[in-house]
């Protein structure tokens, strides 16, 4: 296998038995923030959704980037698609994000079909209500495509301040959910 190669499947390392335990031989367990941006990128995006705030896993189910490595639904971590255990490099190409719940149900199996996935996802499905609120709990304003809010500032409820923002007090765009 050449470094030029342009295989779309993630490669496996191939350890060298006859080095003489160089560091050249050991291999990042982590990935950089680097290959976790160009993962994050990679991943499918939520419609109607701010890209860089909302993605779905491997599975299909929708996950928040301010909650990586914690628990919950809409939590997630970046997987090796082949594990480390088993050659797996820190690289993007064998970079996913996979809801928590999900990647702990994964361990370090490879191949493992998205169905299979899927069943080891949290069974709750949030509506676009929900992920506005969620949103704008999180981030302070609600993005979406032709709609934007943001919260009201503690001066902005106490009425000691009033915005010249026009997006100050707006509704939550929450119009005909079809979920």
């Amino acid at each position: 296998m050449s470094s030029s190669s342009s295989s779309s499947s993630p490669q496996r390392h191939r350890s060298s038995s006859s080095s003489n335990n160089s560091n050249k031989d050991e291999r990042p367990r982590l990935f950089d923030l680097k290959t976790k941006a160009r993962c994050w990128a990679n991943a499918e995006t939520v419609p109607n959704r701010h890209p860089e705030r909302w993605r779905k896993d491997a599975a299909g189910n929708v996950v928040c980037k301010r909650f990586c490595n914690c628990q919950g639904c809409l939590c997630f971590e970046y997987d090796h698609i082949i594990p480390y255990s088993k050659g797996g490099e820190s690289v993007a190409e064998n970079c996913q994000i996979l809801q928590t719940r999900v990647n702990r149900f994964k361990l370090n199996q490879d191949q493992v079909e998205t169905s299979r996935l899927r069943g080891y996802s949290c069974d709750i499905k949030f509506t676009d209500k929900e992920l506005d609120i969620i949103e704008m709990a999180v981030y302070g304003d609600v993005i979406r495509p032709g709609n934007q809010c943001r919260c009201r500032s503690v001066a902005e409820m106490l009425g000691t301040y009033k915005s010249k923002d026009r997006m100050a007090a707006c509704k939550l765009p929450s119009t005909n959910e079809s979920s």
